[in-house]
């Protein structure tokens, strides 16, 4: 088995979930990073990037050395989806050029794109802010007292790019021993990834049998908090799982227990 360096300080949870699936993936392969790089189509420097936790591999290479390793991708594609929301680093875009195989000559580099132009369109957005408000002042004096114009209406969606906050939400935990494993009547998931920022019944089901087994989560609101997240790592550490705060299949099997 490789010995592997240890990874960032600061990389998150969930992409640090990632990358040690992955190390385990290849370990039980028994391939080297060579035998892996001819194998999967990725240079050897990417992988080390990738398995050191210092880029994000592209969502074809989680693919490929699942592939090699006669794995579902399933699960793997899953923690990627979690982790490349939460990464930091470098996109997994900025590796592109090093999926060239060894020892093969690289094409020419691609052309990057030019920036937004931000000036000339904040001047736009501007001029037609200033327009508007002119039509509306003709209108209102045009039309007097008898027709004034109505003032404009302010919309409460959140700005582009921008989720919004999930709405919390009281549940009932109603728990229950069947066929030997717990249940709390919100879900009968047994490997649905979860990670900070999720919500949804699941989440509220986690947080019903973290409160069971003795590791109160807070509210049972289905929002996957920082509490929840602190809950799940205490569980993880006393059932001698990796304590990254994610909630997957192995997480599910010790709250299930």
């Amino acid at each position: 088995m490789s010995r592997w360096k240890a990874l960032p300080a600061g990389l998150d949870p969930r992409a640090r979930h990632l990358v040690v699936s992955l190390r385990r993936l290849k370990d039980h392969s028994g391939l080297s990073m060579r035998q892996l790089a001819a194998k999967t189509g990725y240079s050897t420097s990417s992988w080390e990037r990738y398995l050191g936790g210092r880029s994000l591999p592209p969502k074809e290479a989680v693919e490929a050395v699942a592939a090699v390793a006669g794995e579902n991708p399933t699960r793997l594609l899953a923690l990627w989806e979690v982790a490349s929301a939460a990464w930091t680093g470098p996109p997994a875009d900025a590796d592109a050029a090093d999926t060239t195989p060894a020892g093969a000559t690289p094409g020419p580099p691609a052309r990057r794109r030019r920036p937004a132009r931000g000036p000339v369109f904040a001047w736009l957005v501007a001029f037609v802010l200033v327009a508007a408000s002119a039509a509306v002042l003709v209108a209102r004096a045009v039309g007097g007292d008898a027709g004034r114009a109505e003032p404009p209406a302010v919309s409460t969606a959140a700005p582009a790019g921008v989720a919004p906050s999930p709405v919390a939400t009281s549940y009932t935990c109603r728990i229950e021993r069947i066929g030997g494993q717990w249940f709390a009547g919100l879900s009968r998931t047994r490997d649905a990834i979860l990670a900070s920022g999720h919500a949804g019944p699941q989440v509220a089901e986690a947080q019903c049998l973290l409160r069971r087994a003795g590791f109160p989560p807070g509210d049972i609101d289905g929002i996957y908090g920082p509490r929840t997240e602190r809950a799940v790592q205490r569980l993880q550490q006393k059932a001698g799982l990796v304590d990254d705060g994610i909630v997957g299949p192995h997480t599910w099997g010790a709250l299930r227990g």
